[in-house]
């Protein structure tokens, strides 16, 4: 008898040894309830096939033992195959009352208790999962034992003081398989997670080290180069930037031929470069400096590298930032600072002429109405031009404030043709002819009929004073893809290129007697209109300004949609 109720404990800590095999082999992130379901199942049925037997027919044996672990380790779905494992193989052994009334209330009592038994104790750490366990095993112990007590002063009264070691063997080798098989799941699980967070933390060490590495070969879009040396000054990593800032060539090689060069002979030209790394291979922190090389300027900063627990120089790192763009910022800063001069300017001029022009075109207007009617035009004329001066001054306010100007549909082409006579005649004057070319149709755009005048005439009357007699002032439009283009194109003698460039700017001016805020403005307007100006000229064959007038999305997707009626 004791030899197969030790062959049935074998038997139900084989599952826990293919379980190591399960995790350390075969386990690739796969869920181990599948195993436990037909690891158990087998042990449950290899039990039932080595259960002792009495002459009476009562059975001894540990199959409880894979019930009980393959319900806990499994889950519900564990629970399940077990009962039903266990109804299928204990059907058939059922010869009479007795035994049917123990088959049903162990059934009855034990998946209950089970079910309510396997959350917690997935949950539970070690010691409180031995607790659990030990409180089901003495519970199934005491209950089988019952059974056999009752059995025995039924059947075999004689053996009832003899049964006392025999429950005694089937309670030690029931509380030896549970724990050792408890205990070698836990490891192995514990083992398992160490591997799987060695991984992960392998993995994570990995990504963060290739981002580090794409860092640095993206950083700053290419202008900040980053040169890393190993405590012997040893080029370990640099990225394009740092070899281009260098003054080596990439053409036809790669990075990993710097791999492993001293730093003196990286940088063999730039005592100053050298100087900071060898102040950081020393441990000490050398100040940003700048480093001048013809026309552009570099930041540069060494530091060194520490082991922060042994406490000892591993390397060095520089960066070399282009600040190049820092100067032009300062010079867009500074045409910014003019910008908000002219708006000073022409605050100052609004509030000190646009008063005295109200009084003086109030009594023009109180001259007009006693003057008689042969001198009521030269009245007109002078009232005219004081409200066109008037507009010239906002027009001045308008260059350096960003007012909402009120807009609304309207053809350019329409304005085009409003200004045409003026334009004749400031043509004709000249002795200058205007060549119109107007496409067939353009889409109505969102305008400001006054600005655009004002742009027009300004883009207009400069092609007129760059051409001379005979001139040909060419005003064209187009449709250039979901834009429209408004070319003003002259004769003249063209600009040059180191002009071109300053063109835009606040008084910035090529004329002898030029303000140089016409082409700011004209700028400013078409940027309030969704537009930019773009400038094509070459010295002695003439100058086109093209403004282009971008429409919004949301207009281009109305205009394509059908008509509803």
């Amino acid at each position: 008898m004791g030899e197969k109720l030790i062959l049935q404990a074998f038997i139900s800590l084989l599952p826990v040894f293919l379980y190591q095999l399960w995790m350390y082999r075969l386990n690739q992130g796969r869920s181990s309830i599948p195993f436990f379901c037909a690891a158990y199942g087998v042990s449950l049925a290899a039990c039932f096939l080595l259960t002792e037997t009495t002459r009476f027919g009562f059975d001894l044996n540990l199959r409880y033992i894979p019930f009980l672990m393959g319900s806990l380790y499994g889950g519900v779905p564990g629970l399940a195959t077990m009962s039903a494992i266990y109804a299928v193989l204990r059907l058939p052994q059922l010869d009479d009352g007795w035994e049917t009334f123990g088959f049903v209330m162990f059934l009855a009592a034990a998946i209950p208790v089970l079910l309510l038994t396997i959350r917690p104790f997935q949950l539970a750490r070690l010691k409180e999962k031995f607790k659990i366990l030990f409180v089901l095993l003495t519970l199934g112990g005491a209950y089988h034992a019952l059974l056999y007590v009752l059995y025995l002063r039924e059947f075999e009264p004689e053996r009832l003081v003899t049964a006392t070691g025999t429950i005694a063997l089937i309670t030690i080798i029931s509380y030896a398989a549970a724990a050792l098989t408890l205990y070698t799941i836990q490891q192995v699980n514990q083992h398992h997670q160490l591997q799987h967070q060695l991984r992960r933390m392998s993995s994570n060490y990995m990504n963060e080290v290739h981002k580090l590495q794409q860092f640095i070969d993206q950083m700053a879009m290419g202008t900040m180069g980053t040169v890393l040396v190993d405590a012997d000054g040893r080029i370990s990593h640099l990225n394009d930037a740092a070899i281009r800032l260098s003054g080596h060539s990439l053409k036809g090689r790669s990075k990993l031929e710097f791999s492993g060069m001293p730093y003196e002979r990286f940088f063999r030209s730039q005592e100053q470069l050298k100087r900071q790394f060898d102040q950081a291979i020393r441990g000490s922190m050398s100040p940003p400096a700048i480093l001048a090389e013809g026309e552009r300027s570099y930041l540069t900063t060494a530091f060194p590298i520490r082991n922060l627990q042994a406490g000892i120089v591993t390397g060095a790192a520089m960066v070399v930032q282009d600040v190049t763009e820092l100067s032009q910022l300062k010079d867009e800063l500074g045409r910014m600072e003019r910008l908000s001069l002219v708006g000073q300017m022409a605050a100052s001029i609004t509030h000190e002429i646009r008063n005295p022009m109200a009084v003086i075109r109030g009594f023009v207007q109180l001259m007009r109405e006693r003057s008689p009617d042969s001198q009521q035009e030269y009245f007109r004329i002078v009232i005219d031009e004081l409200d066109r001066a008037n507009a010239i001054i906002n027009d001045f306010l308008s260059l350096a404030q960003n007012r909402v100007i009120a807009k609304e549909q309207g053809s350019l082409h329409d304005i085009v043709h409003e200004l045409l006579p003026l334009l004749w005649a400031d043509a004709n004057l000249r002795g200058q002819s205007i060549e119109l070319s107007l496409a067939d149709q353009i889409p109505p755009l969102e305008l400001s009929s006054k600005e655009i005048k004002q742009l027009i005439l300004n883009l207009a009357r400069n092609g007129m004073e760059a051409m001379g007699d005979k001139g040909v002032l060419r005003i064209a439009t187009r449709m250039i893809g979901s834009a429209v283009e408004l070319s003003v194109e002259d004769d003249g003698d063209g600009i040059p290129s180191d002009k071109l460039v300053r063109l835009f700017e606040p008084f910035y001016t090529t004329k002898a007697r030029g303000t140089g805020l016409g082409l700011p403005l004209c700028l400013s307007i078409a940027e309030r209109h969704n537009g930019r100006i773009d400038v094509d000229s070459e010295p002695g064959r003439g100058t086109v300004f093209k403004v282009v007038f971008e429409r919004p999305e949301q207009e281009e997707l109305r205009l394509r949609e059908p008509d509803a009626g």
